[in-house]
């Protein structure tokens, strides 16, 4: 019986443990997509106890508590933190089989030492352990991400956005992290939605042009844009049900925003019109700025009603969306490179069942301009464990070349996820290993050192263009 989660956890091989231990291990993390706060960093978070770290945003936990027959008072209510970091912990030891019990106890050995069974009985032992730890200097925000060799963070930021802890942060010569904004445009593009209206009005008043036209949009877009790209902006990311493509001519358009400004009922299918022709508009801006593009798609959100009234938005309540038809993909893509303004692309869909389906559209739109220029997310949400991960990447080494791929993200809140991304790179070196092993690829080590350090960290670096 091998111990639990040892120095060889997820190793079953002798080559994945030489190709985890001798390469992957220590090499750096650039994490190009997460929803930290860049305030917490400039001002340097200390934490006061692990609830705050652990319960505090992490709708991951907050769902499986809920399975566990928990009362919301100890997740999301007003109940003292030793309480719910007690029913966090009986919670977490049924949790057999789900990746969380891995995270947080790999949360545990690297960042606290810990390397004994959080559960119920434990649970002070741990509470204590942890928070004698966070009070100590070097447990802040920044000295978790420098302990976890993060050298570059890209956050998630909204146009309207100041981006001031950013411009205070590079101003900053004692953090040596890079921390740069992405852009997130997600308000502009949902125009079904009551927000649409103040969003536009907000829009209009931070970049100065008062927002009338389908056309006023666009040039208060391009502003924006610019506003980020000189504070270092290089990624954006899009939170979409579904990549659609419905064309529509530009007169079509500017009617269509018009009757959204006078607050009308649009149709679903002056829904679907406007939102082609802005996700268009903003494909083609970021190839001009040569910017990545990032689209999240398939999530059904806020599904109980009851509690979304309750707690909002992003409080453990979406769902895998089955709906994300591949022609409207396709078609999209094809508008943009129809034109040569295609940008580097990087596909997420919260459904497994779409791999085959986003592996085989890719390989329509690489071209020589970019190595890997249209890429598949890493198993992204409710697809980031064992299973997840290794079903992804055999997909894409399947239909495309995972020696290409981009790597692994935290896509997080938590300033301790960062062992997401030791747990993937097991993953990764595990299945290699499994390939090697059965003789399905030579045991030729510079190639292998090259591929596994290239997937761990190179290949984002030279991807996104960091300077770093």
């Amino acid at each position: 019986m091998k111990p639990f989660m040892d120095r060889d956890f997820l190793l079953s091989t002798e080559t994945a443990k030489k190709l985890f231990h001798n390469y992957a291990e220590t090499m750096p993390i650039l994490d190009y997509h997460c929803h930290i706060n860049p305030q917490e960093i400039a001002e340097n978070r200390q934490f006061n106890n692990i609830t705050e770290v652990w319960l505090g945003g992490d709708h991951y936990k907050w769902r499986q508590m809920r399975s566990n027959g928990v009362d919301e008072y100890y997740i999301t209510g007003d109940a003292p933190a030793r309480e719910k970091f007690q029913k966090w912990a009986e919670t977490l030891e049924k949790l057999i089989g789900n990746p969380l019990y891995h995270w947080s106890h790999l949360e545990l050995q690297r960042y606290f030492g810990y390397t004994g069974h959080l559960n119920g009985e434990t649970a002070e032992e741990v509470w204590n352990l942890c928070n004698e730890k966070l009070a100590q200097p070097d447990m802040s925000v920044r000295g978790l991400i420098k302990r976890s060799g993060v050298t570059l963070i890209c956050t998630t930021d909204d146009p309207v956005d100041t981006l001031e802890w950013h411009e205070k942060l590079k101003a900053d010569d004692t953090f040596d992290v890079q921390v740069l904004p992405a852009w997130r445009p997600d308000k502009a593009t949902n125009i079904e939605k009551a927000t649409f209206l103040p969003y536009m009005q907000k829009l209009g008043e931070v970049s100065g042009i008062e927002i009338k036209t389908f056309a006023d949009l666009k040039a208060a877009i391009t502003k924006r844009m610019a506003y980020f790209a000189e504070r270092g902006c290089r990624v954006s990311d899009h939170g979409l049900d579904y990549v659609i493509h419905v064309p529509a001519a530009e007169d079509e358009i500017e009617a269509i925003f018009a009757k959204a400004l006078a607050g009308k009922a649009l149709t679903a299918d002056e829904v679907a019109k406007y939102k082609t022709a802005f996700m268009l508009f903003l494909g083609r801006e970021y190839h001009r700025l040569n910017w990545v593009m990032q689209l999240h798609y398939g999530c059904k959100r806020d599904n109980n009603g009851l509690m979304f009234a309750k707690l909002g938005p992003d409080t453990g309540y979406d769902c895998i969306n089955n709906y994300a038809p591949a022609e409207q993909l396709a078609d999209f893509l094809n508008a943009l490179v129809t034109t040569d303004e295609l940008p580097k692309t990087i596909l997420y869909s919260l459904n497994p069942c779409d791999n085959a389906v986003i592996g085989t559209v890719l390989g329509c739109f690489q071209d020589s301009s970019a190595v890997g220029k249209l890429q598949q997310g890493s198993a992204w949400w409710f697809n980031d464990h064992k299973t997840g991960m290794t079903e992804q990447m055999i997909s894409l080494a399947n239909l495309g070349m995972l020696s290409n791929f981009v790597g692994m993200l935290t896509d997080s809140r938590s300033f301790l996820s960062y062992t997401r991304h030791e747990y993937f790179r097991r993953i990764l070196c595990d299945l290699i290993g499994t390939w090697v092993e059965n003789g399905e690829y030579p045991d030729d080590e510079k190639a292998l050192e090259k591929i596994v350090k290239g997937i761990c960290y190179n290949n984002a670096v030279r991807y996104f263009g960091f300077d770093l």
